[in-house]
């Protein structure tokens, strides 16, 4: 996994080896960011369920003040540590490690121009409802005008509280709406 545009454009983001995550392709990335433009310039960005850190790290490339990542797998959260050491930015990130399923949105007082909510796919067919109140959740902290990214497998739906998709993007097997809050 690469950075592709930015600040940190080329550099190589560690990640673990076998299937703990599921990158995103160059040519999806790319495709995701060009439809967000600028949108999440100098605002915050949550990236939950974040994995090595790929979206957080991408738009804190391109612009944004500061990542927020969500991830308690402890193999996996080693390695998005490292990732921010690697590019030094740790002042401008925050790793959450709760479970995000009982974080609590009210002790959060940042507001976030970008959310990426990329669940492992078992989770919309195991732990349906979790999502949904971790999404209505995250939508009360997303700025006005932010989007939420919501990525899935593309066999599989599941809506949102508070939120309307804007744009939906295949690709391959993969599923990204862009929403907004309602």
């Amino acid at each position: 996994m690469r950075i592709i545009a930015g600040e940190f454009r080329g550099r190589v983001l560690l990640a673990p080896d076998g299937q703990q995550t599921r990158p995103v392709t160059d040519r999806a990335k790319q495709s995701i960011f060009d439809t967000l433009g600028d949108a999440f310039a100098r605002s915050i960005v949550y990236d939950v369920f974040a994995g090595t850190g790929s979206f957080g790290f991408e738009a804190l490339s391109r612009g944004a003040a500061q990542a927020v990542f969500f991830e308690s797998h402890r193999a996996t959260l080693a390695l998005l540590k490292k990732n921010v050491e690697l590019l030094k930015v740790a002042d401008r990130t925050t790793i959450i490690t709760t479970d995000v399923f009982k974080w609590q949105s009210d002790n959060d007082s940042h507001e976030a121009g970008l959310i990426c909510l990329d669940p492992p796919y078992r989770f919309l067919r195991e732990k349906p409802q979790q999502v949904r109140e971790l999404a209505g959740r995250l939508s009360k902290k997303l700025l006005p005008e932010g989007v939420l990214l919501f990525r899935h497998d593309a066999s599989d739906a599941l809506s949102l509280p508070a939120l309307r998709m804007t744009e939906l993007k295949h690709f391959g097997s993969m599923a990204v709406e862009f929403m907004s809050r309602e």
